[in-house]
């Protein structure tokens, strides 16, 4: 039994620190590493990849909407043309960082709003899904499980992996429940403990509602601005592997030498 590990990181940005990047290097196994529009900025998005080499941790592109003040968790109104372009400029931006650095981009995940958009409308996936096929075509793309996002990655032959959170709660149709409503996000240790045994050992999570969702995931995001996020993703992985699960990129394919 394996799992990815992931986070969102790279969203400091000018003299403004966000996050515990350096310490979620030493328990996560992928990054999603903020592209400028949402979060993040060319100075930090440098040093990010260049941290996330150094720790071995495989590198992500995270397009957002183009909304720094809004931390790119409203959602705006674009045309699936300008969609695709913001994608593919965002992409092209973190892969130049990458190719500096000497890493590959593992894989491209949307963020904030624009995930949950490409996650249910199957416009804006496509258009997510055709600027990834176009601008790193070897990348994984990210989607949340069941979501139209990883169809229209299979369609265009993409490369996908399916995601779940480790620390959002869920609706009763699988998406993820509203940050407006309370209690979306979960903070304390054990909650999320018990959500991540859930979705790795029986493939389901818990709703707001009380009722249980099927999903089968490849890797579990922990969003790098939560609380006290370094401190339980190091407890939850070392949770994990003493029950016999290997934490691995989900780019590897190949774990019979680890």
């Amino acid at each position: 039994m394996r799992i990815d590990l992931n986070a969102d990181v790279g969203e400091s940005f000018g003299t403004f620190t966000i996050g515990e990047d350096e310490k979620l290097f030493l328990n996560i196994t992928s990054a999603n590493i903020a592209c400028g529009f949402h979060a993040g900025d060319f100075n930090v998005m440098q040093a990010t990849v260049k941290s996330a080499k150094e720790h071995g941790v495989a590198v992500g592109a995270h397009p957002g909407y183009p909304d720094l003040q809004g931390f790119g968790r409203r959602e705006l109104k674009m045309t699936p043309s300008e969609v695709y372009n913001s994608v593919v400029y965002q992409i092209g931006a973190l892969k130049q960082f990458c190719e500096i650095h000497g890493v590959p981009l593992q894989h491209v995940k949307p963020h904030g709003a624009l995930y949950n958009a490409a996650a249910s409308d199957k416009t804006i996936a496509e258009a997510v899904a055709k600027a990834v096929h176009d601008a790193a075509p070897d990348s994984i793309l990210f989607g949340l499980c069941n979501s139209e996002l990883v169809e229209a990655g299979k369609r265009l032959g993409l490369k996908t992996a399916s995601e779940a959170f480790a620390d959002r709660q869920y609706t009763d149709e699988g998406k993820l429940t509203s940050r407006l409503m309370p209690n979306a996000v979960l903070r304390t240790y054990e909650e999320i403990l018990d959500q991540v045994k859930e979705i790795v050992f029986h493939q389901r999570v818990k709703t707001a509602s009380g009722n249980w969702v099927s999903l089968k995931a490849d890797t579990i995001c922990f969003h790098g601005d939560g609380q006290n996020v370094a401190h339980h993703t190091a407890q939850i992985r070392e949770a994990l592997e003493k029950e016999g699960v290997k934490v691995l990129q989900v780019g590897i394919t190949d774990d019979s030498s680890i």
